[in-house]
């Protein structure tokens, strides 16, 4: 994707879900350690190391992905996957989700928001969207956090395959380092806006 491509600072709506994504499914990023991150490429599944009773973060931004884990560089963080799941399990995690944090506009109190936060399995929380530098940009990218039913039903029923882009998160590094930004944004994953439905929470919908 060129730079040209890219979404606009100007143009881009400040909250929109954005994401590599067909019809029917949707590709999410997280990072792991060696341990974890090396059998669930190989086998298309988490292994028995990976913890379902914690809380566990997905995020339809590469480059978010890249920020948070420093290119795959920083401890336990090592392996860098793209988790493709089923459109169907993230449409049902969205739909399940409550806000990370308080808003009085979208919530009648904030007694009301911490019991829907205690309700869902899973969370939803925009935080600003990252370029290549990783500087903040004026657009909100989605992290979507997922516990209880939503983690066992993602580890057991969506995952429709996992990649290790490990090798791609050091290529793009390495462009990044050496000041070639347009080779390195021409490696980036096609993340697209991703339609959602009018009937999901307003929190969701931005």
């Amino acid at each position: 994707m060129s730079e040209s491509e890219r979404p606009s600072a100007v143009t881009e709506p400040r909250y929109r879900v954005r994401a590599r994504h067909t019809a029917d499914t949707v590709t999410v990023y997280q990072a792991y350690r060696p341990g974890i991150g090396g059998p669930a490429a190989r086998h298309g599944r988490f292994p028995a190391a990976w913890k379902r009773d914690r809380m566990t973060w997905i995020k339809p931004s590469f480059l978010w992905m890249m920020y948070r884990c420093g290119w795959g560089l920083k401890e336990g963080q090592e392996t860098v996957l793209a988790v493709e799941i089923g459109r169907d399990g993230f449409d049902w995690a969205l739909r399940n989700s409550c806000l990370s944090h308080y808003v009085p506009d979208l919530y009648e109190s904030q007694a009301a928001w911490k019991q829907e936060l205690r309700r869902s399995p899973a969370r939803v929380q925009w935080d600003p969207e990252r370029n290549l530098r990783f500087t903040p940009l004026p657009y909100r990218s989605l992290q979507l956090g997922l516990s209880g039913e939503a983690a066992a039903r993602y580890a057991d029923e969506w995952i429709v395959g996992i990649t290790d882009v490990t090798p791609l998160a050091r290529e793009v590094h390495g462009l990044v380092r050496a000041g070639d930004l347009a080779a390195a944004t021409a490696l980036l994953p096609e993340e697209l806006p991703c339609p959602v439905a009018d009937d999901m929470p307003a929190h969701v919908r931005g």
